[in-house]
């Protein structure tokens, strides 16, 4: 019976009777494992050495229980569609040939195979996923519509993984490393300024926040951003600017005499005109005169 939970996925790419009708016909294939060549556009960039040498355990123990399957390159050359791990565990267990199922693919099918292999495995971490949509996209010139269409995923869900990418490349890795999950980093990216999102990304590994935490905060700081009531860098907007700087020079050359701003942050400020003598306020009252 052919499998329907990849929708017009997988199955519309490598079905379950089209695997099935190549054992009937041709068989599961024993491959030499130095005729095989991993993917190079394989979505998955990390392996664990220690699931790797614990897999490997189980393969001198009890061979390989799922095929690989391969594309043909050449006469004596194959290409890894799935089973990567596979293939790298049964190098460390020491063998010479692999079981195979031979797939014809061309290469924008050989990484959908290979990324929609691997989703629905869960081996992935999510900027694996992103950085592999994206690339389909961008190579094979496809929306973000065609790609839901050909991998099985809704548009919403691609567009979800493809925003992790705009997250500063710091949270990617604590991302890409298993130091928080999707939840967590989507939850920063209504917060606009990088700074900020890094701000909260290492207070969430600090404490332990939940991703509901760390989405009340995400509020809180674009609410701040919005409203202005971050005092240090109202303050600091304020006090420091540079128009405020340049008037009070201008002022105090053409009174004579020093003037100096003064602003709360809440706006509200005052011009002070600091005089020696009478002259110098003599000065300062003609100045205004003229200027009525």
């Amino acid at each position: 019976m052919k499998r329907n939970a990849l929708g017009r996925g997988l199955d519309s790419l490598i079905s379950m009777d089209d695997i099935q009708s190549d054992a009937t016909t041709q068989g599961i294939n024993d491959i030499d494992i130095k005729q095989i060549t991993p993917n190079p556009d394989q979505p998955r960039t990390t392996f664990d050495n220690a699931a790797l040498e614990e897999l490997a355990a189980s393969i001198r123990e009890l061979g390989i229980i799922q095929p690989l399957t391969l594309r043909k390159i050449d006469d004596d050359n194959y290409q890894i569609i799935s089973g990567e791990r596979r293939y790298r565990a049964a190098k460390m267990a020491g063998l010479k040939t692999v079981p195979a199922y031979i797939r014809e693919a061309n290469d924008t099918e050989l990484t959908e195979m290979a990324l929609i292999e691997n989703i629905q495995r869960e081996d992935l971490n999510a900027i694996e996923i992103a950085l592999t949509m994206s690339k389909l996209i961008d190579q094979y010139h496809l929306t973000q519509e065609r790609l839901s269409e050909r991998i099985g995923k809704n548009r919403a869900t691609i567009a979800n993984f493809l925003r992790l990418l705009k997250l500063p490349a710091e949270i990617q890795r604590g991302l890409r490393d298993k130091k928080l999950d999707m939840g967590h980093a989507r939850a920063l990216l209504p917060i606009t300024d990088p700074a900020l999102q890094l701000k909260l990304y290492n207070e969430t590994l600090k404490k332990g926040l939940s991703v509901r935490q760390v989405e009340q905060l995400a509020k809180q700081y674009q609410e701040s951003a919005k409203t202005g009531k971050d005092e240090g860098k109202k303050s600091s907007k304020r006090h420091g600017n540079e128009d405020f700087s340049i008037l009070t020079n201008h002022l105090s050359k053409a009174f004579g005499v020093p003037v100096k701003f003064a602003c709360d942050a809440s706006g509200k400020g005052k011009i002070t005109f600091a005089f020696n003598n009478d002259d110098d306020l003599d000065r300062i009252i003609s100045i205004f005169d003229r200027l009525k």
